[in-house]
């Protein structure tokens, strides 16, 4: 016993082997080890990193080489550019004194009603007092005639929103059978939004400035407060009442959508010729005026002359007759 503990105290205890030696170099099933693995990942992250931050720096690169490139600085700051940039500027400074002339105007109705502001709009805007602005609207109005007839923008809009209501219907389904709140509810804002009543008073007020333009303009033109706007009004309705049986509607829209905008137009244009034209045949119609008065004066001169002279003849006949009564009777008396 004495010699077994002995030897057991004094010898060191055996070494059992290190599981953990070699465990970042340990083999893998390929033939790898876990260490290389790590450092061929962490090289490849690297290198992607890089490989990005190359391509960002060369588009950098690329988007300052092409903005500082003479020709593109030439094309930039030439005549061509500047001319482009005047247009936009003379564009955005004109709608802006469109919106500018809507004003209530200083001018009467014949009864002494005060006009709306868009009397004061479509003028500045008819007149072509802002020549771009007023093409701008033409052109959209005419476009947007033009695709309402040719394109089925109402086919497009009900598509537009079955579609969208499919697809929020189905992420809301979706969202819910895998994560138990549906997209549609995640993305639902806290507060829907409103339409403020102030909003709604200025829109309104705009609409009752804009019925009441056409309202008062009718009245305007059937009661003849402007002659020649009447006799227009009258010839349009007459050629419109021929036009709307060989025309469709929308290209009788088209054909007065023109004539409003170019009209005007064509009058400024040519203003001194048209001017010069129409006093003539004012001047022509007052003299013929003036000779069919002339003649129906002389005329009704003729005819009281006649009458005046018919009446004397007869007055003398049956003051004739009633003597010669009188001289009868008396003889026989």
């Amino acid at each position: 016993m004495s010699d077994f503990s002995n030897s057991t105290a004094g010898t060191a205890p055996p070494a059992y082997p290190d599981l953990n030696t070699g465990g970042n170099t340990a083999p893998t099933a390929n033939g790898t080890t876990l260490n290389e693995k790590g450092n061929g990942a962490l090289q490849s992250a690297q290198s992607s990193k890089s490989n990005m931050d190359t391509l960002t720096t060369a588009a950098a690169n690329a988007a300052n080489s092409i903005q500082n490139n003479q020709t593109v600085q030439q094309l930039a700051n030439g005549p061509a550019a500047d001319k482009v940039r005047g247009e936009a500027t003379a564009t955005k400074n004109e709608f802006s004194n469109l919106a500018a002339a809507r004003t209530v105007p200083d001018a009467q109705t014949a009864t002494g009603q005060n006009l709306t502001s868009y009397h004061s709009l479509f003028y500045s805007l008819l007149s072509w007092e802002n020549p771009r602005a007023t093409a701008i609207s033409f052109v959209a109005i005419v476009t947007t005639i033009i695709v309402a007839r040719y394109v089925p923008v109402d086919r497009y809009v009900l598509k537009a929103l079955f579609t969208v209501l499919g697809i929020t219907a189905a992420a809301e389904i979706a969202g819910q059978m895998a994560f138990g709140q549906g997209f549609a509810t995640k993305m639902r804002p806290k507060k829907y939004y409103t339409i403020p009543r102030e909003t709604l008073e200025s829109v309104l007020g705009d609409v009752e400035q804009l019925v009441n333009f056409f309202v008062i303009e009718f009245q305007r033109i059937i009661f003849a407060e402007n002659v020649y706007a009447t006799i227009a009004a009258f010839f349009a309705a007459l050629v419109s009442y021929f036009l709307v049986k060989v025309t469709p509607k929308w290209g009788l829209l088209l054909l007065s959508t023109s004539v409003v905008y170019l009209a005007p137009l064509i009058y400024i244009k040519n203003k001194d010729f048209i001017d010069s034209h129409l006093n003539n045949a004012a001047e022509i119609a007052n003299k013929q005026t003036q000779q069919i008065r002339d003649i129906a004066a002389q005329q009704s001169n003729r005819a009281v002359e006649a009458a005046s002279s018919t009446t004397s003849q007869y007055v003398s006949k049956a003051q004739e007759l009633m003597g010669g009564a009188k001289k009868s009777a008396a003889d026989s008396g």
